[in-house]
């Protein structure tokens, strides 16, 4: 699936729900649904900086696309981290750097975090781009 079609999906899923509370309840279910992650990868270069949770990402490049892990201490921010991943997993770093993540103010995630949680939402993306631009770097040299 592309991208747009995994983000459309998260809009459709989000849009069942009216009350932000069963919207909260949708995004604490999908960390929970993650991978623990390894705890080989919970190392300080994997932290995330600027968000106020605890937020490791782990990202490994196979066969020209990007796998990420990710974990978090807080289970919103876990589900937040599991949307990012389940919309950008296993894409070229091409179409990870092109993609615009609309999603986001789409479901209304944006204007329902707190001035906190939206820093860490632009640091996790923030970082996500930074493996990509990192992979295809490597895939260029």
């Amino acid at each position: 699936m592309t991208i747009n079609e995994l983000q459309d999906e998260v809009i459709e899923e989000f849009s069942s729900f009216d009350d932000w509370m069963d919207k909260y309840q949708l995004l604490i279910d999908l960390g929970n649904e993650q991978e623990p992650l390894d705890e080989q990868y919970k190392t300080e270069s994997n932290l995330i900086e600027g968000c106020q949770s605890r937020v490791w990402l782990q990202a490994d490049y196979r066969d020209g696309l990007i796998e990420f892990q990710a974990e978090s201490d807080a289970l919103i921010v876990k589900g937040i981290i599991a949307l990012l991943i389940r919309v950008l997993n296993r894409h070229t770093p091409q179409e990870i750097l092109e993609a615009e993540l609309y999603f986001i103010d789409r479901i209304g995630l944006h204007e329902h975090l707190s001035p906190t949680r939206s820093n860490g939402l632009l640091a996790m993306i923030k970082r996500i781009k930074a493996y990509a631009v990192a992979f295809q770097a490597k895939e260029q040299a």
